[in-house]
């Protein structure tokens, strides 16, 4: 507090150090040149110092009143300090008080939660899950309150009958969630999943094949199953899924992590192997595939391929689905719940496969293994994109395990074929030259192979190191054609008439090429490939015709029956009985052509008129000239009807009936 004295001045001295003596300051009058009279100017002087001397009197007293002031504040605020502090001091009071009564309202306020909470725990979640959840969630924040605010005096206790009670709810918890999943885990009958297909692999859309296939376009049906749009079914009710997901959560957060996992586990597996069942699935072993019929086992396949789409692209798809919706926010079970549900069901489905990649190698399955692979490529993205994760490591393994399984055996299958073909050791031959079984066999194979030339040309480049895929299917479908060539050369052989081996083999090489022609195979080995092979046609057919009609025409010829003086151009010097002798020679040996080689075979209606053609153009004008010039010699004498049997119409309708096949 400043003190009024610090203002304190001596007014006269002040005055007196600031201006001069007024009997030394000019006068006024004298300034304006007016003269003053000494009495007045000495009267003045005398009143203005008593003037002075009255105002330096009156500050020396307010000067001595305001210190006099000073002192009293001074003693009021010594004698006011302890009240200043006992009034401080009431104020925290209050305010502590305050504070406690907060304090203690919201203590109270948890106590009443807790109560209430308690109620909602004690009288279960059947009737009210919702506010059951709230309640469990209300216990944990009020543990976390006491736990928090140890000062306390009960909170250990509070803590501790919360914790009790907070054991319970999740108990009954978990029973709920168990109790809602399995009354919500159907199996997807049958005929709801062919509802979700698309419509070309429904079965009710005429009987399609089970692979997936059109049958009137082979290779176009696995393109469209892959393109087409697929529906998953719903599992479990959406209004449901959330209060699931609820319960879940909660029971994570209350440390039964693996509790969850076992419901949900046991519940949902079981439901999905028995949907799997109902459609149709079984579990077979290696064992059990080797004892079925080709005919069973083949339907089998085929409906295999079909479940695996179901499986994949419908359940699996929609158990994922639930699992992500249920397990949002928990991603340490998402993966693991949907890998437990699922390894039970992947398994089943991929041991049949495997077990058919296992099984004893044979041509035929060569398709269906190919048909196989096919659908374990199509899916391929889709199951890793269904069993991403860690915890879907070892389906996801499984997966690529039994495409490279099937993979490799469609593989050496096909080096198998190949092999089969050049050692087939087939005894039966064909008597009328036909067809062998083993060509049409081979190049249907082989035409159907190309109905695969997709998923050929992956496994070439997959196993084979190769960039030009093409190259390699045409190189192996050569070694084939070559293989089956060789094959039939030596089963030519079995027939002692040279004529009927030429003929055999002129047949089967003609199939091959005709074959090849009409077929993308073309394309793959090439106009080359074919042109050489007609070749080697006509070339079998030229040898037949020199054998077969090399030994009539010859009864025909002029040669050893003129003397040799003869212009040719007549009979002269031609002898009757060696006419004679000549005609009944063509006669029995073209009826003996004709008896035989009626029976024979050319099935390719073009191929068996050129042949006749190119008979009847060497064969009908040698007779017409023979009879001609020699005929007379018969006609005069008696009987000529016998040893001229034909006219050249005659012949030519009984060439008509070669090749025909008749017994």
């Amino acid at each position: 507090m400043l003190s009024i004295h610090s203002y304190s001045f001596n007014s006269t001295t002040h005055f007196h150090s600031n201006y001069p003596p007024f009997h030394n300051s000019p006068n006024l009058n004298e300034l304006m040149g007016v003269p003053i009279p000494p009495d007045n100017l000495t009267q003045k002087a005398a009143m203005m110092r008593e003037s002075l001397h009255k105002t330096q009197s009156i500050t020396d007293n307010m000067v001595s009143i305001l210190g006099s002031f000073d002192h009293r504040l001074s003693a009021l605020e010594s004698a006011m300090r302890p009240t200043q502090i006992r009034t401080h001091g009431i104020r925290r009071a209050h305010e502590n008080i305050d504070k406690t009564l907060k304090a203690a309202n919201v203590i109270l306020n948890k106590f009443d939660l807790s109560r209430e909470a308690e109620a909602k725990i004690l009288k279960g979640p059947r009737e009210n899950l919702e506010g059951y959840l709230e309640a469990i969630e209300q216990l944990r924040s009020n543990i976390r309150f006491f736990t928090d605010n140890k000062s306390f005096k009960s909170s250990d206790g509070v803590v501790n009958h919360a914790n009790n009670l907070l054991s319970k709810a999740i108990s009954k918890l978990e029973h709920e969630f168990k109790q809602l999943l399995s009354s919500y885990s159907k199996p997807v009958e049958p005929d709801r999943l062919y509802e979700c297909l698309p419509n070309s692999l429904r079965p009710s859309s005429g009987s399609p094949d089970p692979s997936g296939k059109n049958p009137s376009n082979s290779r176009t049906g696995p393109t469209t199953a892959e393109n087409a749009v697929y529906n998953p079914p719903v599992l479990i009710p959406p209004r449901v899924l959330p209060l699931l997901h609820d319960l879940a959560q909660h029971m994570v957060h209350a440390g039964h992590t693996q509790q969850c996992l076992i419901i949900y586990r046991d519940t949902r597996s079981q439901v999905l192997q028995e949907s799997l069942h109902q459609l149709g699935v079984e579990k077979l072993s290696k064992d059990d595939v080797q004892k079925i019929q080709w005919e069973v086992l083949e339907l089998k396949i085929g409906t295999w391929i079909h479940f695996m789409r179901i499986a994949v692209k419908l359940l699996f798809a929609a158990e994922r689905k639930v699992c992500d919706q249920m397990f949002d926010g928990i991603d340490s079970l998402k993966d693991q719940c949907f890998a437990d549900v699922t390894k039970g069901s992947v398994a089943m489905l991929l041991s049949f496969g495997d077990a058919v990649a296992k099984s004893k190698r044979s041509p035929e399955k060569l398709f269906v293994l190919l048909d196989m692979y096919e659908i374990m490529r199509e899916l391929h993205s889709e199951i890793e994109t269904l069993f991403s994760g860690k915890a879907c490591k070892e389906i996801r393994e499984a997966a690529v395990g039994l495409t490279r399984r099937l993979a490799q055996t469609a593989k050496d299958t096909f080096g198998d074929f190949e092999e089969a073909v050049e050692k087939d050791a087939t005894r039966t031959a064909v008597a009328d030259g036909t067809v062998h079984p083993l060509t049409s066999y081979v190049i249907n194979y082989v035409k159907f192979l190309f109905d695969y030339q997709s998923t050929l040309k992956q496994l070439f480049h997959e196993f084979e190191n190769s960039n030009d895929s093409n190259a390699e299917l045409a190189s192996v479908t050569m070694r084939i054609m070559q293989a089956l060539q060789i094959n039939l050369e030596g089963k030519s052989k079995q027939y002692k008439d040279p004529a009927l081996t030429n003929l055999f083999l002129m047949n089967n090489i003609h199939y091959m090429v005709r074959s090849v022609r009409r077929s993308e195979a073309k394309d793959l080995l090439g106009d080359d490939w074919v042109q050489r092979h007609r070749r080697t046609v006509q070339q079998y057919a030229n040898q037949y015709k020199r054998i077969a009609w090399a030994k009539i025409l010859q009864s025909l010829s002029v040669q050893g029956l003129t003397s040799s003086g003869g212009d040719g151009g007549n009979s002269s010097g031609a002898s009757r009985a060696l006419i004679k002798d000549r005609l009944k020679i063509f006669n029995l040996q073209f009826e003996e052509l004709h008896q035989r080689q009626s029976q024979w075979t050319v099935p390719d209606s073009e191929l068996r008129e050129s042949l006749r053609l190119a008979v009847a153009e060497v064969l009908l004008p040698a007779y017409r000239s023979f009879i001609k010039r020699f005929g007379v010699l018969v006609e005069n004498g008696k009987n000529p009807h016998k040893y001229i049997r034909y006219t050249a119409e005659d012949l030519d309708r009984m060439l008509g009936e070669f090749f025909e096949g008749k017994t």
